[in-house]
Formats: structure tokens, sequence, C-alpha cells
């Protein structure tokens, strides 16, 4: 399998190439030349099938011969080493928990399978791999402990200040080793500006390979399809399931696409948005126009410029007639989020996290509107990680699970600076020459 920059300028690249380029030397996003064709009996026998050979089907054209099979199997053991487990909220809603990882996030499978994709590539790396990331909340948290001590690698996250929950910040900052967190005065934007910018930058470039953790990079998007397909091997309905997807960077519900075409069966996908709703604004008018974020309660989708936006083009070849028949989009303001998860906990008795109540807010409207289906919201994140906010609303303490204790004690470290690229450019050439 080889990739092509979406700006269409640079070469292709193997996924080697691709994982540890992050970004195409023309800056653009890479793209699968060829979204393979899952074999049918594959989906009749996932029930049949654990979830570490599930995860290796999937991944394998995509690896292609860059990884051998045994190592890419023992990689996908590795990254799927807790639970995905399809919970029941109502007789029409399921709730996929994707937050039973060591960061209590969906963003833990994708990390993880990009940190050890990365640790054997780094084997074969003269170069020191700099890891350079922003973040909304959880991708911090999820890349820092995925690459916590990979030899080879160093870490710089980008965070905004005042902008993520507290649990989010100390698994971010309390680390230390290889992982870096700088605390950036301004939104997350900013922070992504200031990443892009780094990577424009020749200068950066100089003694280390830069590469991306987020949702742009192929290893993470793309392993994201896995946990859909999990989904699907514990879906005992007889109607192909509506998917609601939280959606901040729009990775998420890409991968669930690319796995549709594929051949997963899914009836409708709906990226549930909160007040950053730049995709919701597109397929109401067909004209895309990126805005700055807006804070809300469910801070790591406080994105207004999503980059995977233009792989979702892509995918439908640019046909917006055709990504409207498979996609559709609502906005959610705070107070209907925080309504959402109150009625879910008073009439079901399941907690939900501000994110994984979008998505229920969403299905809950699209399933009233169509009696015969049936949905999947993906559970995003832990409501542990966002204490304040959801106690309050549910008049309950949560309790801290055994894996955050530990980090919830260690201090913060991190580097506070204002949204200024040189100052920014400074502290990371400081971290990749130390």
């Amino acid at each position: 399998m080889n990739y092509y920059s979406l700006n269409r300028i640079s070469p292709l690249a193997n996924f080697r190439q691709a994982t540890l380029n992050g970004q195409a030397p023309d800056k653009g996003l890479y793209y699968p030349e060829k979204i393979p064709s899952w074999d049918k009996q594959f989906i009749s026998n996932l029930r049949k099938l654990d979830k570490t050979s599930i995860g290796f089907e999937i991944m394998k054209p995509y690896v292609g011969s860059c990884i051998s099979e045994d190592q890419l199997y023992n990689i996908i053991e590795d990254t799927l080493a807790f639970d995905f487990p399809l919970k029941k909220i109502n007789d029409r809603i399921h709730c996929l928990e994707l937050f039973h990882g060591p960061t209590l996030a969906f963003k833990d499978l994708g990390a993880r399978f990009l940190s050890r994709c990365m640790g054997k590539f780094s084997q074969d790396q003269d170069e020191k791999i700099v890891v350079l990331v922003a973040t909304s909340g959880d991708t911090g948290g999820a890349v820092a402990d995925a690459f916590y001590k990979v030899p080879g690698t160093e870490v710089v996250i980008l965070y905004p200040s005042g902008k993520v929950s507290p649990v989010q910040e100390k698994q971010l900052t309390a680390l230390g080793d290889n992982i870096h967190a700088l605390e950036i005065q301004g939104d997350f934007d900013d922070c992504q500006r200031l990443v892009k910018m780094a990577f424009a930058d020749k200068e950066m470039h100089t003694g280390c390979l830069l590469t991306s953790s987020n949702s742009i990079n192929i290893s993470r998007w793309l392993s994201q399809q896995i946990y859909y397909v999990l989904a699907l091997s514990q879906w005992h309905e007889e109607v192909d399931p509506v998917f609601a997807v939280p959606s901040g960077n729009f990775g998420n519900i890409c991968a669930g696409l690319v796995a549709q075409r594929s051949g997963m069966p899914a009836k409708h996908f709906i990226a549930a948005c909160n007040r950053n709703k730049a995709f919701t604004d597109y397929l109401e008018s067909g004209e895309y126009h990126a805005r700055p974020s807006v804070q809300t309660i469910s801070n790591a989708m406080d994105v207004g410029d999503p980059s995977n936006f233009i792989r979702i083009v892509e995918l439908f070849e640019g046909d917006y007639t055709n990504i409207k028949n498979h996609i559709s989009s609502m906005s959610v303001s705070d107070e209907e989020t925080a309504l959402a998860i109150k009625n879910a906990y008073a009439q079901y008795n399941y907690i939900m996290d501000p994110h994984t109540a979008i998505a229920y807010k969403t299905m809950q409207d699209r399933l009233e509107k169509n009696n015969e289906e049936k949905g999947i919201i993906l559970g995003t994140a832990h409501p542990v990680k966002f204490p304040t906010v959801v106690e309050e609303i549910i008049q309950q303490d949560i309790p801290i699970p055994a894996a955050l204790e530990e980090i919830m004690k260690k201090p913060k470290k991190a580097l506070l600076l204002p949204a200024d690229y040189n100052q920014v450019k400074a502290s990371i050439k400081q971290i990749i020459t130390a």
C-alpha cells in the first residue's frame, strides 16, 4: 500500500515513510491509494474472531511489507490490551465504551498503535524521532502514555492553557522523561497553527525526524477503524446500526466511513458536534468555512477547522450529495449536553461524559424520526475526566479509577508560553538538542 498527499505534489510514500513523515513534504495529508475491500466471510465471522485477529485483518493491507506479519500481530495484540465493551443504554441505543485504556479515552488505541509502529521504525532510524502534537484534551494524554520511554523518541505536546480538564492536563504534563508539555496562552487552533508552522519550517527538520501523532498521521487515523468493527462483533440486532460519533478534528468519524467503504455494515453516520460546527454548516450550505474555535464543556471537540475534513471529501471524491447521503450532522449546545447527561443518568442510570452526551443527544433526535433504526454511540472518554461538569449535573461523586490515582499525585511539568511561534520554536529546539 502506498499513500499520496492530498496536495498531490509530494511523491508516493509507503506505510513506514508516511507514518514517520506525519504530513507529506508538500504539507498535505496522506491518503491511501486504495481502500481495501474486506472479504464478506470476515464480516460474517466477526463474532467468532478475537479482537487481535480482527485488528490484524483490518491493518494488514495498510501496513503492507513495512512490518512483518508476526510483528504486526504482536503490535495489534499490545495495542488492544484492554476492553472495548458495547453497553446497552436502552432498547435502541448502545454505547461502545472506548475509555477502558490507560488514559480513559478513545485515543488510546490509535496512540498505542502509532507508538508501537514508531518504536519499530526507530530501530532503523539514525536521527532522533521528535513527535510534535497539538491537543484539545485527550490526544495529549493518550500520546504521552503511549510514547512514554519509547526508545529513540521525544514527544512535545502543545495544549491550550486553562482549556483542558484538570485530569487531562495532569495526564499530559506529569510523566516527564521523554514527554514535554508546552502550555500555550491561547486556544486549540493556536496550538494547531503553531504545530503546522513548525512542520513547515525547514530549520526544525535539521538534526531530527519531526513527525506528528494527531489524527493527521495515518497510523493513528486508520487504526481507529478497528473499534468500529469490534462494535459490530458485539452487535446482536437485526438492523445495521447508525453510528453517532463525537466529532472535533474528524479523524474518528472519517475512520468509520473508511471502514464502511471496506464493507462494514453501517446504516448511517452522525457527526455529533458542539458549538464548533463548521461541518454542520457545510452540510446545510454546501460551502465549507473554517471558524475560530469556541470554548465549550466538551473541550476535546473545540476545533474550528477540522483537519480531516479534506479526507472525508477525498473519500467521496468531492461529491457533496453523496457525503450528505452517508453523513448527517447536528450542533449541540452546552445546555443540551448537560440535559442529555442528566436524563441518561435519571432514566437509565448511565453516566456519560460531555462528548459522549453530544452523540447521545444526536442519536435520540435521529431515532425519533426513524422508528425502524437502532444505533451505537461512541463513548469517547470516561466521565471522571470531567468531574466538575458531570458531578454537578448528576449530583453524584464519580470514583477515581485506579488507573488515575498514581498520576494525579504527580506534579505538573509544563512550560507556559505565549502563542508566539518564535518562542515555541526556541523551546522545541532546546528539547531536541538536549
